[in-house]
């Protein structure tokens, strides 16, 4: 867990870290998460001269922002947490609550690498790949709080399985799992990964530069497809896939200029934020919550 105390202008004041304690199940994470917000409360108290006003929270999977309930979450065993009650109740200050990835494409967008851009698409290439849809400063969550699920567009009919029950989708070619798992097969060396590859790569070893243009191919399919969709003005690439670098971007932007034809190229920058992005985008949250209850 990555935590901070965050500033009117979205400022990282303090920041601390924390392991979840998910091997002691799901009722143990949630005491943790409530422990470390009350500690971090404290901290600002102590330090800083004043306790904080808000709370936001952002947590992995399926979330009901709008009624404050974590509803599933297969990595940490929980299903229907009130999170947003349960930390109000703890803290005695207004809580927020959101999606991870909609939370960091928050911040991303809001004071990151998308700062000043309308229209963004902010999509992380992590373990999966997840996306986050900015319309003028905010995040369209969707109709039943699924948009930007970009991970799950079929870019390759005849392709693996995918655990969501469809074949080829996006994150089963171009995730940092996905690439790590070409690499593992291709290089013989089963505890290689994607960052192996990058490496090789740049040295120019063909077996890598056949699984990294391949993986490649396949981000910059699913990306004409959302650009179509969405028409961003920027799009930011962010996890741990973006940490190569020009090794990665330079060829995916040069793949995805030559994939559109009417579409307007949007500008294609790495992620600013690095991994504070779902705290400060926490921070985001429970400011504008405040913002919100004062124009109410």
């Amino acid at each position: 867990m990555k935590a901070a105390l965050v500033g009117t202008d979205g400022t990282l004041l303090h920041e601390a870290r924390r392991a979840t304690d998910r091997e002691r199940g799901a009722d143990a994470v949630v005491e943790t998460i409530l422990a470390f917000a009350a500690d971090l409360r404290a901290h600002g108290e102590e330090h800083l001269g004043e306790s904080a006003v808000a709370a936001g929270v952002a947590v992995p999977g399926i979330v009901d922002a709008e009624k404050g309930i974590a509803v599933y979450a297969a990595n940490l065993g929980w299903r229907d947490v009130p999170l947003r009650a349960l930390l109000g109740e703890r803290l005695g200050v207004p809580v927020a609550l959101g999606h991870d990835v909609r939370t960091g494409g928050l911040a991303e967008g809001r004071i990151g690498a998308g700062r000043g851009s309308d229209r963004f698409l902010f999509v992380p290439l992590g373990t999966g790949i997840a996306g986050a849809i900015g319309i003028a400063g905010a995040i369209e969550a969707g109709a039943h709080g699924d948009a930007g699920e970009i991970g799950h567009i079929v870019v390759r009919p005849d392709g693996p399985d995918c655990s969501c029950g469809q074949r080829g989708c996006l994150e089963t070619l171009a995730s940092a799992a996905a690439v790590t798992r070409a690499w593992a097969a291709a290089s013989g060396d089963p505890a290689a990964d994607a960052a192996d590859c990058a490496k090789a790569v740049e040295s120019g070893d063909p077996a890598a530069v056949r699984v990294w243009q391949g993986a490649v191919d396949a981000l910059a399919a699913g990306l004409v497809t959302a650009l179509t969709l969405l028409d961003p003005g920027t799009l930011i690439i962010g996890g741990g896939l973006a940490e190569a670098g020009e090794t990665l971007f330079t060829p995916l932007r040069a793949a995805v200029e030559e994939r559109i034809t009417f579409q307007k190229l949007p500008h294609i920058v790495p992620a600013a934020l690095g991994d504070t992005a779902g705290c400060l985008g926490a921070g985001l949250l429970a400011w504008d919550l405040l913002s919100t209850e004062v124009s109410a």
